[in-house]
């Protein structure tokens, strides 16, 4: 890419912002989206992002890389694995973007020791909802930006490079699946596994886990590795999350290349692409193996949006219509068990993704304070220091039952998980009210930056894109 095919992206950016008449909502002109949320459509141009997709360069002695916002993780693992190098989080799907990851919040196995992605980055550009491009650090004029950028879904600005830190990398991950037969258990391990980064005496450096019933879970502990040895293959036809599986009186261990580690969710979309029957043998014979992946499943999901297809089927067997239920949230770890264990019994989808995630910086944390606020930190997804949360992922959907109101299972899920003292993530439907949101989200903090950075409400909200769905 290079710092000269950067400065035209950016050129080509700012002038289709221009372009934009100014009582038109500004928006990605981007064809595809990690969002679960519909939208309508914008008839206003957008911006064009397509000079923003690629990594500027890698320095392997300071050990980080300059990437265009755009840029989908799969490009950027590749450009790095090259120097033995990776993020310190790579988000499970290769699509996501890494200006996604950071606006939008992103996680995976390493969440546990390193964070969440924004906490790996070094510095900013970010076009505004002003019009102007600016570097936003930790601690330069534009702090308050870099603070709040999180969680903010491009209603603050669009990032068009970010600097990052990456991690050496050996060439193997060795992973040893361990099974459970209570919830407890399962919390119990984790949190200890969390707090000695070890277990049974053998290092840990990823965590995640899989609920299939109140009975059945598992802990995927991984170990780098340079040993030379035979992996397995989940890119065709063997799938991943049902190589988990086992009776537990035998360990299970098994051993990847740390790219096929970091995408083993992608190839099924951790276990979603069974809606498409892509799990049935006698169809996945003859599946293209190249459309055994995330983005193509994204292209049905619009397909079926936009012509209501699921939806059709159903009624033609006669059954009632389903409100699609897909989550992510975060508990405190000591309230794990009990979440899940009520989710089990009221909300009929399994399996279920556990991941464990703290702060990375938790002295950081408390250093940055909006003094007129008093809020510190990541202000847009308030997390406590020094606590271990658990991300809970859930992807399906369930029948609706006539006379419920709009979103009946998603808005008790979002009661529970408040009763729990946990957040959900946004980038699904969401049906908070405007107070409890602001409490969840930010609020006044989020209201002053907007104002700061979008005098004239070029972008839309957070609410608005949350909830309303605009």
């Amino acid at each position: 890419m290079g710092q000269a095919g950067h400065r035209a992206g950016v050129e080509r950016l700012l002038a289709s912002y221009r372009a934009i008449p100014r009582d038109a909502t500004v928006r990605l002109a981007k064809k595809t989206s990690n969002l679960f949320r519909a939208r309508p459509k914008n008839s206003a141009p957008g911006l064009d992002v397509s000079g923003l997709g690629g990594v500027i360069s890698v320095d392997p002695d300071a050990m980080t890389a300059d990437v265009q916002g755009m840029c989908t993780y799969e490009d950027l693992v590749d450009a790095t694995l090259a120097y033995g190098l990776a993020p310190l989080v790579v988000p499970q799907l290769k699509t996501i973007t890494l200006g996604g990851a950071v606006t939008g919040l992103g996680i995976e196995s390493t969440s546990f020791r390193s964070g969440l992605p924004h906490e790996s980055v070094l510095e900013i550009d970010i076009l505004a909802g002003s019009g102007d491009v600016v570097t936003a650090t930790p601690d330069n004029e534009y702090g308050d930006l870099f603070r709040g950028f999180p969680n903010s879904y491009g209603t603050l600005g669009y990032s068009t490079r970010l600097r990052i830190e990456l991690e050496p990398v050996l060439p193997y991950v060795a992973l040893r699946h361990v099974r459970f037969h209570d919830l407890e258990s399962v919390q119990t391990v984790m949190a200890r596994i969390v707090a000695e980064r070890e277990y049974e005496g053998d290092r840990v450096d990823y965590l995640d886990g899989v609920v299939f019933s109140g009975t059945e879970a598992y802990l995927t502990l991984g170990r780098q590795t340079d040993e030379p040895g035979p992996v397995s293959d989940y890119t065709d036809s063997a799938i991943f999350y049902r190589s988990i599986q086992h009776d537990g009186t035998a360990p299970r261990t098994d051993r990847l290349t740390v790219r096929d580690y970091l995408w083993r969710w992608d190839t099924d979309w951790f276990w979603c692409s069974r809606a498409f029957g892509a799990q049935n043998p006698r169809i996945r014979r003859l599946w293209p193996k190249k459309y055994l992946r995330s983005s193509f499943y994204w292209k049905l999901i619009a397909l079926d949006q936009k012509y209501d297809i699921a939806d059709r089927l159903e009624k033609r067997k006669g059954n009632p219509i389903r409100e699609r239920v897909v989550q992510d949230i975060e508990v405190p770890i000591e309230n794990t068990a009990a979440f899940v264990s009520w989710f089990l019994d009221e909300i009929p989808i399994e399996p279920l993704w556990l991941c464990p995630l703290r702060l990375r910086e938790p002295d950081g944390y408390a250093d940055a304070q909006d003094s007129d606020a008093g809020v510190r930190g990541w202000p847009l997804y308030p997390l406590e220091p020094h606590r271990t949360y658990v991300n809970v992922g859930f992807w399906s959907s369930v029948p609706v039952v006539p006379g419920e109101p709009d979103g009946a299972a998603n808005r008790r899920i979002e009661k529970k998980v408040t009763e729990f003292d946990g957040h959900k993530s946004l980038y699904s439907d969401s049906f908070y009210d405007r107070a409890e949101f602001d409490a969840l989200y930010g609020g006044d903090g989020y209201r002053r930056l907007k104002e700061k950075y979008d005098p004239d409400s070029r972008l839309l909200d957070l609410y608005s894109k949350a909830v309303h769905r605009r």
